[in-house]
């Protein structure tokens, strides 16, 4: 019998998307065992909401419990979740299209990805939300990451010069699931959160995309110059 066995086809999700979720999932353990009462106590959530979930108070008139805090809770509020469930469904999501932005943009995108479509969901939810129920949740984030996936999507139809429809599609649908979920939680949706994380994933990813295409021609004319003048390229 032959030792020799085909090539593994498996490729490890990027060390700086696990990283992000293992932080996101760590605080929620933490909380989630302190709601237990095995470790600190019942009240530390209800503490960690005060300092680190999106207030939309604070940008009306609403005092801090600190001078940063209307800043820090537009991205606080995305590494805190409502419940163990709550983390699991948004991590689930990140780390699947988390793995298609890094193998397409590469890794370095992540972190900064995340980051500004938390940003923009905050924004988003504190420009559209009038209510005192604090906001917490990855979900502005990780809709920012369906934004890339869209965009690239966009681009690739147009591209290949078939219509655009399936794309189309796809956003009502998402648009759908959104209107559902809102329907079912009784208005507990932070779907303007949702709204800003994707807009800014859409604008992100047409600067991703926007920026390969740049470096393609660049690469391409300077392989037919190396080519048509002999330019050994050093």
């Amino acid at each position: 019998m032959s030792d020799i066995r085909p090539p593994s086809t498996y490729k490890p999700l990027p060390r700086e998307l696990v990283g992000l979720a293992g932080v996101i999932a760590l605080i929620e353990i933490v909380l989630d065992l302190s709601d237990r009462g095995w470790i600190f106590d019942p009240t530390l959530r209800d503490r960690v909401f005060m300092a680190g979930a999106f207030w939309s108070g604070l940008l009306h008139g609403d005092k801090p419990l600190y001078a940063a805090q209307p800043f820090t809770m537009f991205l606080s509020h995305a590494f805190l979740h409502g419940s163990l469930l709550h983390m699991v469904m948004n991590m689930t999501i990140l780390l699947a299209l988390g793995r298609f932005v890094s193998d397409r943009y590469g890794p370095n995108v992540i972190l900064p990805l995340f980051l500004v479509s938390a940003l923009a969901g905050g924004l988003a939810f504190g420009l559209l939300s009038w209510g005192s129920t604090p906001m917490v949740g990855a979900s502005g984030a990780v809709f920012g990451f369906f934004g890339v996936w869209i965009a690239w999507d966009w681009r690739r139809h147009r591209a290949a010069g078939v219509p655009v429809t399936p794309v189309v599609r796809r956003v009502l649908v998402l648009t759908l699931v959104n209107v559902v979920v809102y329907i079912g939680l009784k208005g507990l949706l932070a779907w303007q959160a949702h709204l800003g994380g994707f807009l800014a994933g859409l604008a992100f990813g047409g600067w991703l995309e926007a920026r390969g295409l740049r470096a393609g021609r660049f690469s391409r004319a300077a392989a037919r110059r190396r080519r048509d003048g002999g330019d050994p390229g050093f």
